[in-house]
C-alpha cells in the first residue's frame, strides 16, 4: 500500500518502522475482552473438542505458556480442528462494544511518518474489528495476522461432534504428565502452527513486510514475544507495565506513553512532517507467498 507521505526517510534514521502486537497492546488489558476471549476458548474446548470440563481451565494456561496460542498448543497435542471454526468461535461472538475509539493514540500514530505494522497471533476478521472499534484503520501499513503465517492449505481438520468417545483421536500429548515430571525424559511435542513467540513466525515477518529488525520498535504486552524480538534484533517496548526486564528496552503503562518514553521518534521525524496515512483500509495479509 502507498504512503500518502511524500516525504523521503533519511537513511541513517536509527528506526524506520514499528512493529505492534495487537491485543493488550493497542488497547488496555483492562478493557476485559481478553477476559472473554479466555471464556470463549475455554468453553470451545469443552463443548468442540469434549475436554472434560474440571481440566479446561489448567490445560489452557499450560498451553499458552508452552506454545504462545490455545490454539497452537491444542495443534501441538494432538486435536484436530478447523483453525478458521476455532477463530469464528473464539471472536465471532466476543462483545467489541467494549472497545472505544482511542483518538489520542491515533493522533499519536498518524503523526509519526514512520512505518507501523500489527503482528498478531489472532485472524485477520478480529484484527480488523478491533481497528474499527478503536478508529485506527487507516493508522497501519499492513496486519499480518493468523492466516499471513498459516495457510488455507495445511489440511487442518474439524473433529466430528457425532462421533463416539471411541472414534474421537487418541494420539494425545499427556502435557499434565509433562508437567508434573520436569525433570523425566519427555519431549514437547512442536506445533504446526506459526505464531509468536517462535522465532521462525518473527522471521517470516521481516521477510513479508521487509523489516530490518535492528532499525525496527517492537511493542507487545508479552514478555516472551518481546525476549525472542529482541534476540533477533528488535528494539522492544513492554507494554502494560512500567517495571523493565531483561530482553525489554523499553517499558509503557500505557500505548499512549509512547512520545514520552520515545521523544526521539518525534525529534527524528520532526514536528512539522506530514504524517503518514494510508490510502483506504488497512491492508491485512492473508497468505505467505513462497
Amino acid at each position: 500500500m502507498e504512503y500518502k507521505n511524500e516525504n523521503k526517510q533519511v537513511s541513517n534514521q536509527k528506526y524506520d518502522c514499528l512493529l505492534f502486537d495487537l491485543d493488550d497492546t493497542i488497547y488496555p488489558l483492562t478493557s476485559g475482552l481478553s477476559k472473554e476471549v479466555t471464556k470463549n476458548i475455554q468453553e470451545y474446548m469443552l463443548q468442540k473438542l469434549c475436554i472434560e470440563e474440571a481440566k479446561v481451565p489448567e490445560l489452557c494456561v499450560s498451553l499458552y505458556k508452552f506454545y504462545g496460542t490455545t490454539l497452537a498448543g491444542l495443534r501441538a497435542i494432538g486435536y484436530q480442528f478447523d483453525c478458521d471454526d476455532f477463530h469464528s468461535y473464539v471472536h465471532g461472538r466476543l462483545p467489541y462494544m467494549m472497545l472505544k475509539p482511542d483518538p489520542v493514540l491515533r493522533n499519536l500514530l498518524l503523526s509519526l511518518p514512520i512505518r507501523k505494522v500489527i503482528f498478531t497471533n489472532a485472524d485477520k476478521t478480529h484484527a480488523a474489528r478491533v481497528l474499527s472499534r478503536l478508529g485506527l484503520e487507516d493508522c497501519f501499513e499492513r496486519i499480518i495476522s493468523f492466516e499471513t503465517l498459516n495457510s488455507t492449505d495445511k489440511g487442518t481438520v474439524l473433529v466430528d461432534q457425532d462421533a463416539s468417545e471411541s472414534e474421537r483421536p487418541t494420539e494425545l500429548f499427556d502435557i499434565d504428565d509433562y508437567c508434573s515430571r520436569p525433570n523425566a525424559d519427555l519431549e514437547l511435542p512442536r506445533t504446526p502452527v506459526v505464531c509468536k513467540p517462535f522465532e521462525e513466525a518473527f522471521e517470516q515477518v521481516f521477510k513479508i513486510a521487509n523489516i530490518n529488525p535492528r532499525k525496527t520498535i517492537f511493542f507487545d504486552d508479552s514478555i516472551r514475544n518481546l525476549e525472542t524480538g529482541k534476540r533477533l534484533g528488535l528494539h522492544t517496548v513492554w507494554v502494560g507495565t512500567s517495571h523493565r526486564a531483561e530482553g525489554v528496552d523499553y517499558a509503557l503503562e500505557s500505548i499512549h506513553n509512547i512520545k514520552e518514553a520515545l521523544p526521539e521518534l518525534w525529534e527524528v521525524a520532526g514536528e512539522n512532517s506530514e504524517s503518514i496515512s494510508y490510502s483506504g483500509k488497512v491492508s491485512i495479509e492473508t497468505s505467505v507467498i513462497a
